[in-house]
């Protein structure tokens, strides 16, 4: 008598030898069972012993953790062919299915109407049980995170023994079944076409002929059918193979580096769960996932062929069309691959002496101070404006929300806007280069459903201006940063007005609070920011958020406390979070952090960083800013930032050439002040009065399309020495 090895219900199951089952072959399909889960082998299925009669479908009711306000709600769930589906209401085909655990009568009638039932593939999940409680199992695929309850233990079990017996069904049955459908002797007749022809009259030749046509044109159709096919097979076989991997690499502790390809399969339209990470244990997914609320009671999930629609893979990189919290159409524009790194190096680079430079500018206007390219990084203070805008998702849903009438949702969402602009400067301590006088940017992202645009419009003061336009909304801006060298630290005092203004003509606006970096000549640099930001409205509600000021005896830096107001002075909502993490609210005036989590929901939450920083600590969004995208150098001025030379230089990591680029540029530089008081005037801002905030005055996009940029200089290129000669001697 054979004893079969026992093995965990959720680990790989170890299916019989060829030779064990010719030993115990038998016209009924042959069983195996690990724990209580049974296991087809895969010869039943090549001698058609197993069909989809036998493999029963089951029903019953789970609970569904749905976000803080609502908590667990009770879904009708349905397994059945491979497809795990669920709604609020029972459906009308379920009599023919095995239900588990105690359906009250009166609970879940049957479904008549609304919304189209959730669905999951169970061909390309994964499940795993809660270590914690004996009654909660977790779903993942690539497309979505279930996170279910039942009533018992022994319920539990039900639903996984089902889960792995349709889980192990799935992987026997040949993935060609279309296939194999094309291998048979698939034939077409002609008679009837002969027939038709030959009564009108013409010659048997030519019916041949045509008859010929058909036939041709039939067997190239049924070969690129074939084609297809096989393509949909090595597709599944791959995201299958990537899913055990998956569970392989958890049980086992493997590092991270190892699983990088099946992180990006994994993370593909994940929506609110893209931070699982495929290394956690369940009870860390468990703790990430129930702190990850939402305002809605139902995502809008895609299936898994919804999502392969949108991924292609080319070249080595992977394609995603809109992976964003909103959905853009995919044929409104060109897909884009961004990338994920920056370039290696060329040289070793030199360190430069912090002090000998701090010693010799205490007091001073940084922006005065000319600093070796040692102390930037790779970006123009252009393009960290736009860095702000990482999180415009935020802006899309606060439309929508006022667009519903939940005119408090909308501000709620502005706040958490205004705070993660700050969630990438943790760890920033370089500096971004100083734009040169007309220098531009521009950012069309077309998968955020952006487009952006600055332009520095003075010298002295330095001020740049930046307009930005998204779905439902519009943002413009002009900042000057006022910088002093203190010995130990810096302070970052930031002057100007931040506006954003809705399609339904709801505006809002704020200014930022002062950024101090500290520990510049002994201990860990690192930066924080501390202030009151106003966020007024002209409409419901207006925002105050407090930046706490940190101190030696602080055990929980980066705290971030404010209240929403209406229009009386009335304390209606309460933000409370970290800048560099996430925001939470509750409703009503609370002094402090709930000390129940569950009464509070998700509004912002950082995104990961990318798995190799270098020490400029670049986001994953910040990486992509100054790329040339196949293309985009044809298409750009000769003022945008990313041909300016000294900056491409050192993100390349040639770095004599980047300091020799910057002693060039900063001699152009100084011949701005005397351009500016000459007359000059910035080409595409205008300011509203003598003091008023500079506007974008429109026409960039019109010319980029056509490409006539007369009016844009060569900022970057050689200075003419007549024209140096004549501004020294002035």
């Amino acid at each position: 008598m054979r004893v079969a090895r026992a093995m965990h219900p959720l680990c790989c199951i170890t299916l019989e030898s060829p030779s064990e089952m010719r030993e115990h072959s038998s016209p009924e399909p042959t069983l195996l069972r690990t724990g209580s889960a049974v296991v087809y082998s895969r010869s039943d299925f090549n001698n058609n012993n197993v069909v989809g009669s036998d493999v029963a479908g089951v029903a019953g009711i789970l609970y569904k953790w749905t976000n803080y306000h609502k908590g667990w709600r009770s879904r009708w769930f349905t397994l059945r062919n491979g497809i795990l589906s669920y709604s609020k209401n029972r459906r009308n085909d379920d009599d023919d299915v095995r239900l588990i655990g105690n359906i009250p009568s009166s609970n879940h009638s049957r479904r008549k109407h609304g919304k189209s039932p959730g669905n999951v593939d169970i061909k390309v999940s994964s499940f795993r049980e809660s270590r914690s409680d004996d009654r909660r199992f977790y779903i993942y695929t690539a497309t979505k995170s279930l996170q279910l309850r039942t009533n018992s233990k022994k319920e539990r079990a039900a639903w996984i023994e089902a889960l792995i017996s349709t889980r192990n069904l799935l992987q026997l049955r040949p993935l060609n079944d279309n296939l194999n459908l094309l291998q048979n002797d698939v034939s077409i007749s002609t008679e009837r076409l002969k027939k038709r022809l030959l009564d009108e009259g013409i010659g048997e030749g030519l019916v041949k002929d045509c008859e010929q046509i058909m036939l041709s044109e039939f067997s190239e159709i049924k070969g690129q059918l074939k084609s297809l096919c096989e393509e949909r097979s090595n597709l599944l076989d791959t995201l299958r193979q990537l899913e055990a991997a998956n569970i392989e690499g958890e049980a086992s502790g493997v590092h991270d580096g190892e699983f990088q390809l099946m992180k990006q399969f994994s993370s593909l339209g994940r929506g609110k769960y893209s931070e699982w990470s495929t290394t956690e244990s369940p009870d860390d997914i468990e703790k990430q996932e129930l702190d990850e609320a939402s305002d809605e009671e139902e995502a809008n999930y895609l299936d898994a062929s919804e999502c392969f629609s949108e991924l292609h893979i080319s070249g080595g990189s992977v394609v995603v069309d809109n992976m964003a919290n909103n959905t853009v159409d995919a044929s409104a524009h060109a897909q884009v691959v961004r990338r994920t790194k920056l370039p290696d190096p060329v040289e070793k680079e030199k360190g430069v002496s912090l002090w000998s430079m701090i010693k010799d500018n205490v007091g001073k206007d940084l922006t005065r101070v000319c600093l070796p390219v040692y102390f930037n990084e790779p970006i123009s203070s252009l393009q960290k404006c736009f860095e702000d805008l990482e999180y415009s998702y935020l802006l899309d849903r606060a439309y929508e929300h006022g667009k519903s009438g939940n005119s408090l949702l909308r501000i709620l969402n502005v706040a958490a806007f205004a705070v993660s602009g700050y969630a990438s400067t943790e760890g920033r301590h370089c500096k971004p280069f100083n734009p040169l006088l007309g220098e531009t940017y521009e950012a069309d992202f077309p998968e955020k459903g952006v487009r952006f645009f600055s332009e520095k419009v003075s010298h002295h003061p330095t001020l740049i201006a930046c307009h930005c336009e998204g779905r439902g909304w519009k943002f413009w801006a002009d900042s000057n940063l006022k910088s002093k060298f203190w010995g130990r630290s810096i302070q970052l005092d930031p002057v100007g007005t931040l506006t954003l203004e809705f399609d339904d003509g709801e505006i809002f606006q704020w200014s930022k609070v002062t950024t101090s970096i500290y520990n510049l000549i002994l201990g860990k640099i690192y930066c924080d920011h501390h202030g009151l930001m106003h966020i007024r409205g002209n409409r419901q509600h207006s925002c105050k958020l407090k930046f706490k000021e940190p101190s030696i005896i602080e055990r929980n830096p980066h705290q971030v406390h404010g209240f929403v107001e209406d229009v009386s002075g009335k304390k209606v909502a309460t933000l409370f979070g970290k800048w560099n993490e996430s925001m939470y609210y509750v409703n009503g005036e609370w002094a402090s952090k709930p000390k129940d989590s569950s009464d509070s929901s998700l509004l912002w939450r950082r995104n990961n960083p990318p798995p190799n920083l270098t020490r400029y600590n670049l986001s994953s969004f910040a990486i992509t800013l100054n790329e040339l995208t196949p293309g985009l150098k044809e298409k750009l001025p000769p003022t945008d930032s990313r041909l300016r030379p000294d900056q491409r230089h050192l993100e390349n990591g040639e770095y004599d050439k980047a300091n020799s680029e910057k002693l060039r540029l900063e001699t152009r530089q100084r011949m701005s002040r005397k351009l500016q008081e000459n007359g000059w005037r910035p080409r595409w801002f205008q300011r509203e009065g003598d003091d008023g905030t500079f506007r974008y005055t429109g026409g960039y996009w019109e010319a980029r399309e056509m490409g006539t940029w007369d009016c844009c200089p060569n900022i970057f290129g050689e200075i003419d020495q007549d024209l140096l000669s004549s501004f020294e001697g002035s």
